[in-house]
C-alpha cells in the first residue's frame, strides 16, 4: 500500500470512529504519514513522545488494527464458576439462618462473605463480594416491614397532620 492510499485509510478510520481514543491514535498516525515529526505530533496531540512511537510500531506491525486497546483481563475471578452458582441458589432459597447465622438477619455483603470465607475458604472484602453479587444478577434493596397490628386509620390521621404541619 503506497502512503497516500495509507493517508486516506487512516482520514477514513479518523471520520468513522466516535471513540476519542481511537480518534487520538489515528491522528497520530495521520500526522506521521504527513510528515510530521515525533515531537510535533506529541505537541499537537497532547501526548508524550513515547506514545506517539507506541502507537507507530503498533501500526506498523497490525495496521490500524494495531492501535485498538486490547481489554484489560484484570484480576481471575476467586470463586468458580461453579461456586458462583451455588452461592446464588442459595441466596435464592434459602435465609441466613438456614446456613446457620443468626436468625435475625436477612442477606447482605457481610453475611455472605462470612458464609464464602466459611465454606469455600475465600476471602472477599465488602466492597469485593457487592461485586460479587452484582456479576451474580442481584441488587440491594434494604427490607421493608409491615406492622401486622397497624392502625390504617391512625396512620392515614397521622399523614392528614404531617401534611399539615409541613404547610406551615
Amino acid at each position: 500500500m503506497t502512503c497516500s492510499e495509507e493517508v486516506v485509510k487512516v482520514e477514513q478510520a479518523m471520520k468513522e470512529t466516535k471513540n476519542v481514543r481511537m480518534y487520538k491514535r489515528y491522528q497520530v498516525i495521520f500526522l506521521k504519514l504527513t510528515g510530521k515529526t515525533i515531537r510535533e505530533i506529541a505537541n499537537t496531540v497532547k501526548v508524550s513522545e513515547r506514545t506517539v512511537d507506541y502507537y507507530w510500531a503498533a501500526y506498523r506491525e497490525k495496521g490500524l488494527e494495531g492501535l485498538v486497546p486490547k481489554k484489560p483481563t484484570g484480576q481471575p475471578k476467586k470463586l468458580t464458576d461453579d461456586q458462583e452458582f451455588e452461592l446464588l441458589d442459595l441466596i435464592i432459597n434459602n435465609t441466613p439462618a438456614g446456613v446457620g447465622f443468626p436468625a435475625s438477619y436477612n442477606w447482605n455483603a457481610g453475611i455472605i462473605r462470612e458464609y464464602v470465607l466459611r465454606e469455600y475458604n475465600v476471602k472477599y472484602s465488602i466492597r469485593g463480594m457487592t461485586l460479587v453479587l452484582h456479576r451474580l444478577g442481584l441488587s440491594f434493596t434494604r427490607p421493608t416491614y409491615t406492622l401486622k397490628k397497624a392502625d390504617l386509620e391512625k396512620q392515614e390521621k397521622f399523614r392528614e397532620d404531617f401534611e399539615e404541619i409541613k404547610k406551615n
